[in-house]
């Protein structure tokens, strides 16, 4: 496979954005960061966010007048939609296409609803994305700090401009100050996806979670059981984002190596790898989004109940406790 080509400022300007208004719906944390992002670099920038809400508020405290999804939408030529997943696609049927105008753009931070084709955009619209490789906190800090995120750009939809927009909406935001990588929208959600559910998200927890109840099902203290399978956790995981896995072995003990690479392909079975090809296959057939779909349409009683379930574990538990003793990690509990 070849190499990615990677757009930095030297290849990059706000050109695609001249004279243009950018659109961003939801004030969450991408929108907020898109916005205010764009808004330092000199582009008119407008957002939609639901009334009375705290999103709003900070609109509001920001600089910005929040507007409803239909005015911004009648105004933009580029329309960033930073809203949740699940309801992109009804506020797009209800309050989106029926304003859509030719020669507007539809951008996107993640690729869900275009690739799994819950939203279908009239082709006489270009259809873009600019996803930043981190929070919007972290978009919005590194932009104010000098610095920027790295961004994927993807284009599903090209009525002749719908790459200059898409990299001036990159730079916008800080983008290419750390790079902007060209990709498609199928391989940003498919991996996104499949990052979240095997490893990030999914696997991390249940790794955890099934290391804890090991410790403590065989007579250890859950304070124990929690700093060494959660607190140290963040330890591990800084080095690796700091080296690679190369940098974490060589900061780590030698008894901890050995242990790394003796014993971790003893989790990481064949069983676990092929239950991974299984969960990818999901993704790109669809069967996952379409899950989800119908999940967020039923009210979300199986997401809800899985929940509460892992709001009241024992890790969960001990672990509200043992932060509450360690002031300098800036504890968040929900």
């Amino acid at each position: 496979m070849a190499d990615l080509h990677v757009f930095y400022e030297n290849e990059t300007s706000l050109e695609g954005l001249k004279g243009k208004t950018v659109g961003v719906l939801g004030f969450g944390s991408q929108g907020h960061a898109h916005a205010a992002n764009l808004r330092d670099s000199g582009v008119k920038v407008i957002v939609a966010e639901r009334p009375e809400t705290a999103n709003a508020k900070l609109a509001v405290e920001m600089g910005f007048k929040p507007l409803t999804v239909e005015e911004v939408v009648k105004q933009a030529d580029l329309i960033c939609m930073t809203l949740p997943d699940e309801l992109q696609a009804d506020i797009y049927a209800k309050s989106i296409a029926p304003h859509l105008r030719a020669g507007q753009t539809i951008g996107f931070t993640h690729g869900f609803n275009i690739h799994f084709k819950a939203i279908v955009p009239p082709a006489n619209v270009n259809v873009i994305m600019i996803a930043p490789k981190g929070p919007g906190h972290l978009v919005r800090s590194e932009f104010v700090k000098g610095g920027g995120v790295p961004c994927l750009l993807a284009i599903h939809q090209d009525n002749g401009d719908a790459k200059k927009i898409g990299l001036a909406w990159g730079a916008g935001i800080g983008g290419a100050r750390a790079g902007i990588i060209q990709t498609t929208f199928k391989e940003e959600v498919e991996t996104d996806l499949f990052g979240e559910q095997v490893v990030l998200c999914g696997g991390l927890s249940a790794l955890i979670k099934a290391g804890f109840e090991t410790l403590i099902n065989n007579g250890y203290a859950p304070e124990m059981a929690y700093f060494e399978c959660v607190h140290e956790v963040k330890l591990i995981v800084d080095l690796i984002y700091q080296g690679g896995l190369d940098y974490m072995r060589y900061s780590i003990s030698n008894t901890a190596e050995y242990g790394d690479l003796t014993r971790g392909p003893r989790i990481i079975t064949d069983a676990t790898r092929k239950e991974m090809q299984k969960i990818l296959d999901e993704i790109t057939s669809g069967k996952f989004a379409a899950e989800w779909i119908a999940e967020h349409k039923a009210g979300k009683p199986i997401f809800n109940k899985l929940y509460n379930a892992d709001k009241n574990h024992p890790v969960e538990v001990t672990g509200r406790k043992l932060r509450k003793m360690m002031k300098w990690i800036n504890a968040k509990e929900v």
